[in-house]
């Protein structure tokens, strides 16, 4: 076989199914919202419509808000339609190898290793700055040198909150995928009561007064915010990942994806909406602009009981994107493109060898790597994948076997995925040039991995051998 035809190559369904067989399905679809929730819903939401009012669109940041999760529910339905087609694990990296061949998967799976362990460890940053933070109020205190990356001219060496976090979560995952399903669904209810408080308490506080200008920054500020806050909304695509582990697939994990969306779009919009009404949106370039809002009310303890939010939403994102990173690196590990040994699944139904190596790696990063800078390559690896999953929907569609598979179908057949793909490809043209150099970097790095190791020990190419 030539190497032409090896690297397009295309995976068999059924392999995956039955290779998947070894999971067991008992996420339902309210789980799949929640794990969906606790993705999208981090920090962002008490920090990301405070800022992008006050610098680029006013209290017109309802509007971004709207804007971006068009651009997001179009890619959302696409991969609502893949994942009740193929449910199967591995998400984008998995459908990418069904319909466009092997090397096209490995890249989206190389993208999407670029964005799940990159956001976990620039989460478990801000996490670990927030608890030694939270902890100073009660006068406790860490010793310097274990409270930030390796940087001796400023006195830290180690990150160990991080460390410990993550460690945590990994542990908590391990322990059992009903335990940490049930514990993260929790946990998402109290974050979603913390907000829905603010939105209560903030609502007497609201003057309509402070809604005008409502977009004084113009249409062109409205639509720049709305390529940040974007962003705000990644995190629902690791809802694909689980979808061996689903019950029902075909109808509970549309339900799931384009479930977080609506729900989080309404709590985007209802955050802004009051956040812009308390305050005016000059006042509001802060880091922490919902509890600012607050103690500028005199709403000190509600301002306390936001903060608990906050490092809740980093929580439950964390637990997500550590789960479906796992299962990312099984689905690689499953396939042979990385060393086997991450594709075996346990006793107790779980890829725990790809658990330890996401921990491992996650763990250094968060401690030692200073993550300012490649936190921005969290959205390309995103985009990218996005993009290959809304143009892939038309390969599925071509394809008489996986067209015959009954299961959620995007709406508007071929228009809206060819402008959901159009779309994220110009959202990527908004980034900027250090992120695409260090990007290509990180691809050039992959694609030496796959034509090293990946293609000499492909099971679909030993198979055709």
């Amino acid at each position: 076989m030539g190497l032409r035809q090896r690297v397009f190559q295309k995976e068999n369904l059924e392999r995956y199914l039955q290779k998947d067989s070894q999971f067991e399905r008992t996420l339902s679809a309210i789980d799949l919202i929640a794990l969906g929730v606790g993705a999208v819903i981090g920090t962002g939401i008490f920090i990301l419509p405070g800022t992008v009012a006050a610098t680029k669109a006013g209290p017109g940041i309802i509007l971004s808000f709207i804007i971006a999760a068009i651009v997001c529910a179009v890619a959302a339905m696409c991969y609502a339609e893949f994942s009740s087609v193929l449910p199967v694990a591995g998400s984008a990296y998995s459908y990418g190898n069904i319909v466009y061949g092997e090397m096209v998967g490995w890249i989206i799976g190389w993208a999407l290793v670029l964005e799940y362990v990159l956001a976990v460890a620039a989460v478990a940053v801000g996490w670990a700055a927030y608890f030694n933070s939270f902890i100073a109020g009660f006068g406790l205190s860490l010793p310097k040198a274990v409270t930030g990356s390796f940087n001796p001219a400023k006195g830290t060496y180690v990150n160990i909150v991080a460390i410990v976090i993550v460690c945590l979560i990994a542990w908590i995952i391990d322990a059992g995928l009903k335990t940490s399903v049930r514990l993260n669904n929790i946990i998402v209810a109290v974050k979603l009561a913390i907000i829905i408080i603010f939105l209560l308490v903030g609502s007497f506080y609201v003057k309509p007064s402070n809604w005008t200008p409502f977009a004084p920054f113009g249409t062109n500020g409205i639509f720049q915010g709305a390529a940040v806050v974007f962003f705000a909304y990644l995190g629902f695509d690791c809802v694909s990942a689980s979808a061996a582990e689903v019950k029902n697939a075909k109808k509970n994990m549309p339900i799931g994806i384009i479930g977080t969306l609506v729900i989080c779009t309404i709590f985007y919009i209802l955050v802004s909406a009051v956040l812009t009404g308390m305050v005016s949106y000059t006042r509001l370039n802060v880091d922490d602009a919902v509890s600012f809002a607050l103690q500028l009310v005199h709403q000190n303890f509600v301002a306390g009981i936001v903060s608990i939010g906050a490092l809740a939403g980093m929580f439950t994102m964390m637990v997500t994107m550590i789960y479906s990173s796992s299962r990312l690196l099984y689905s690689i590990g499953r396939d042979g493109l990385l060393p086997s040994f991450l594709g075996k699944i346990d006793k107790h139904h779980a890829p725990k060898n790809a658990m330890i190596i996401v921990t491992i790696v996650i763990s250094l990063l968060a401690g030692f790597i200073p993550l300012d800078q490649l936190a921005n390559l969290v959205n390309i690896g995103t985009l990218i994948a996005f993009a290959f999953v809304s143009f892939g929907i038309l390969l599925l569609r071509r394809n008489p076997k996986l067209n015959a598979i009954k299961g959620f179908r995007v709406p508007f057949y071929p228009v809206l995925p060819v402008v959901s793909g159009l779309l994220c490809l110009f959202m990527m043209t908004k980034l900027a040039l250090e992120t695409w150099i260090a990007s290509l970097v990180w691809f050039a790095f992959g694609l030496i991995i796959y034509f090293s190791y990946g293609i000499r020990h492909s099971k679909l190419n030993q198979e055709q051998d």
